[in-house]
């Protein structure tokens, strides 16, 4: 068996981060490291201390995407990436210059959360249904973004 380069590593670790989502939905996690060590890891779930959908069910909004589609969209829970993000400030460790490993390409609000950390590197193992503000916005932030495969992802219905 051939070893692991550090981003399938951590693409398998992002795997088990995201089974603890709370949201099922949108089963997605996020891992963020520097230097190939773990700073923080998150999935998708409401914030703590409030009911999550497992519990109370879903809280759906309609949302528009940029092609004009209209979904319907959980806004109980906070993003993956959002969540490894607000943990790592919480308990004071810094993004400066790290990699963050998500399950798809970030949605816009994450992407400007990532930016604002200092995170200089994505890889998103999937693409993601309305992606290309994102993709505008980290190449204008020089972050580089790593999509593993071009499998486009949305929330379930």
């Amino acid at each position: 068996m051939q070893r692991p380069t550090w981003d399938e590593y951590f693409l398998n670790i992002l795997d088990a981060v995201s089974q603890r989502a709370t949201c099922d939905r949108g089963k997605s996690g996020c891992v963020i490291t520097l230097d190939n060590r773990i700073l923080s890891t998150g999935y998708v779930g409401s914030p703590a201390g409030l009911p999550s959908c497992d519990e109370v069910g879903h809280l759906l909004r309609e949302v528009k995407y940029e092609n004009g589609e209209v979904k319907q969209h959980c806004v109980r829970t906070i993003h993956a990436e959002q969540n490894a993000i607000v943990y790592a400030a919480r308990y004071g460790v810094s993004l400066l210059g790290a990699t963050l490993y998500c399950s798809m390409v970030p949605c816009q609000a994450c992407c400007m959360l990532i930016i604002a950390s200092g995170i200089k590197r994505v890889v998103a193992k999937n693409d993601y249904q309305s992606s290309s503000n994102t993709k505008e916005m980290f190449k204008q932030a020089d972050i580089e973004l790593v999509v593993i495969n071009n499998d486009v992802l949305s929330y379930k219905k």
